[in-house]
């Protein structure tokens, strides 16, 4: 079981929620009888193989294995851990899940719907500035800028007003207390006393988290004044380095192209993906952090950076290069000239060019060996080594050998060093490794096939409640021979004793183990027996699996039998005899 969400509410939302209705938003399922079919979304497939259940509530691909039910499909499709997709669903179908038993961890879930609501009520404020009577400028300046009225309404843009207790007034007048206001960012403390706006004069930026809720804003001035952006100050709610601008727009797109473009402004951002770059994303600044890279590493392991073309962009790419790498992302880049961003390249040679250098980014190696070529001197040898000690500081961060001992043959190539000398000084790099580190894993083993006749019982157990007592009455779940059988049974024995339901969707809540959760679903999708047919397969069936389990026993008692006689012991090896000699009786 998952965390502190009682059994009892995941079986609600479960019951509650339609998983065909759920999966269908996602992607066109068509009726196929019973059920409905697709082609997985989860590898590529020319023949649908992906088969979704509206009466057991599951999916379960027969081509690539993938199984589960809603749960299990919104953690996969939308990269969710276990909790948040729980969240998502009993917020869709009306259960309310209790606060966790901590007093501090209520208030701060409190506190955090307030300052989304707050949030949510400041959006409207400025989104209603911009097209009021004050709001013209705002609109020619967005304009000017390439913004079409589609996406400023699409991203909600606004206009802080010159007031200075303009949204203080707004919010007092829905209720909301400056306590609030001040833990949201919104205003700030006079050191006279009272409140004033923190952003008056702008355009206002919001911006929303994955789920589309709003945590912060971005706010620029119209003109050339400083500084140009105000941003929203870290609050419970907002933190700049966890979240990414324009991700709860583009998530499925960068999902859909395996690949995502890290851009570095909100406007970088918005013009490439209002004229059809959509599988991008905007760092909010020239730091990439570790969270944002792992946020992005739920949907692609392929990264496209597009930082400014001046020295902080550049910088800022190389830093990112190293921490992208380190956690195993293919990352290229798209070197853009001096004073140039992708706002501007997009307003001025359009979007086609821009997807064009995306087409053809450069190699991290290529790109980074170009920049420091042009900061130290090939000539000379301290700068030749220089350039080197970089390069080797950024081959190190692979995990994989291969691609170090690769890009370790292109640099002395490239550089015109012996391979020898380029090897010695990357091993400097490399901690030492013990012994039993250098052993190589051994290879996990595939599965073996499942007895059919186990796969069978666990179908019809499921099929019908009252078949598990009277099974388990004739076997044990230990007379199943397969590991993920032996679980499956367990589990199932345990719900019906204790009167709790083993539908297949809420059964799997119970394995953290893949296969179990794929087994399940199979059976499910397995041809229908009539019920004269169901009966004697539940008896040929329980059959089939004592006989397995005797000829299972007779075999390890034959072993341990050889094992007493080398071992010269009578007293072991007579009772291991008496005992065989009553296995073969018994399954006379």
């Amino acid at each position: 079981m998952a965390g502190r969400i009682p059994e009892n509410l995941l079986e609600d939302i479960l019951g509650r929620v339609d998983i065909v209705e759920i999966i269908s938003s996602y992607i066109p399922l068509k009726k196929a009888g019973a059920n409905f079919k697709a082609n997985c979304p989860f590898h590529h497939e020319k023949t649908a193989s992906f088969m979704v259940s509206p009466d057991r509530q599951i999916y379960h691909c027969f081509g690539c294995g993938e199984s589960g039910n809603a749960f299990k499909f919104l953690m996969r499709h939308e990269r969710m851990e276990f909790p948040e997709a729980v969240e998502s669903l009993a917020k869709k179908c009306g259960v309310i899940l209790p606060q966790e038993d901590r007093p501090e961890a209520a208030q701060a879930a409190s506190l955090n719907n307030q300052l989304y609501k707050i949030n949510e009520l400041a959006v409207s404020f400025y989104e209603t500035n911009l097209y009021g009577a004050g709001g013209k400028t705002a609109l020619h300046y967005l304009a000017g800028r390439g913004i079409n009225p589609e996406t400023i309404k699409n991203f909600r843009l606004g206009l802080a007003s010159p007031a200075w207790d303009g949204l203080i007034n707004f919010l007092r007048s829905k209720n909301a207390s400056l306590a609030h206001m001040e833990q949201a960012g919104l205003i700030l403390p006079k050191k006279s006393g009272g409140y004033y706006d923190r952003f008056r004069e702008r355009v206002i930026f919001p911006i929303a988290d994955m789920r589309g809720r709003f945590i912060g804003f971005g706010a620029r001035v119209m003109d050339n004044s400083l500084p140009k952006y105000i941003n929203s100050p870290e609050t419970p709610v907002y933190t700049k380095g966890r979240n990414l601008f324009g991700f709860n727009l583009s998530k499925d797109f960068i999902r859909d192209a395996d690949c995502a473009v890290i851009v570095e402004g909100q406007l970088d951002f918005m013009i490439p993906f209002q004229e059809g770059l959509k599988n991008i994303v905007a760092s909010q600044g020239t730091a990439l952090t570790q969270d944002q890279i792992k946020l992005l590493k739920r949907y692609t392991r392929n990264i496209v950076m597009i930082y400014d073309g001046d020295t902080a962009g550049e910088t800022a790419t190389l830093r990112s290069l190293d921490m992208l790498i380190e956690e195993g992302l293919n990352v290229k880049v798209v070197p853009l000239p001096a004073g140039t961003d992708p706002d501007a390249l997009v307003r001025k040679a359009g979007v086609a060019t821009l997807k064009e250098k995306v087409e053809n980014a450069e190699s991290f190696f290529d790109y980074k060996l170009k920049v420091l070529r042009g900061r130290h001197q090939m000539k000379d040898p301290h700068g030749k080594a220089k350039i080197a000690s970089e390069m080797l500081a950024t081959i190190n961060k692979f995990e994989d050998a291969i691609l170090r001992g690769e890009y370790t043959r292109k640099l002395s190539d490239q550089m015109q060093i012996p391979e020898q000398d380029i090897a010695e000084e990357l091993h400097k790099l490399k901690p030492a490794v013990s012994q039993e580190a250098k052993q190589p894993a051994p290879q996990a083993a595939k599965p073996a096939p499942i007895n059919p006749a186990e796969k069978l019982l666990i179908k019809f157990m499921l099929e019908e409640r009252d078949l598990v007592e009277k099974i388990m009455q004739q076997l044990s779940p230990s007379d199943f021979a397969d590991a993920r059988t032996v679980k499956i049974v367990e589990v199932m024995r345990r719900l019906t004793l204790e009167g709790k339901s083993i539908s297949p969707s809420v059964l799997m809540n119970y394995f953290s183990e893949e296969d179990a959760t794929a087994l399940v679903c199979e059976t499910m999708f397995m041809p229908e027996l009539s019920e004269e047919g169901r009966e004697k397969a539940v008896h040929d069936c329980i059959a089939r699996i004592k006989v397995q389990r005797l000829r299972s026993r007779r075999e390890h008692l034959h072993i341990q039998i050889k094992s007493a006689q080398s071992l010269g012991d009578e007293t072991k090896l007579n009772s291991l005899i008496q005992e065989f000699h009553n296995l073969i009786k018994k399954g006379d």
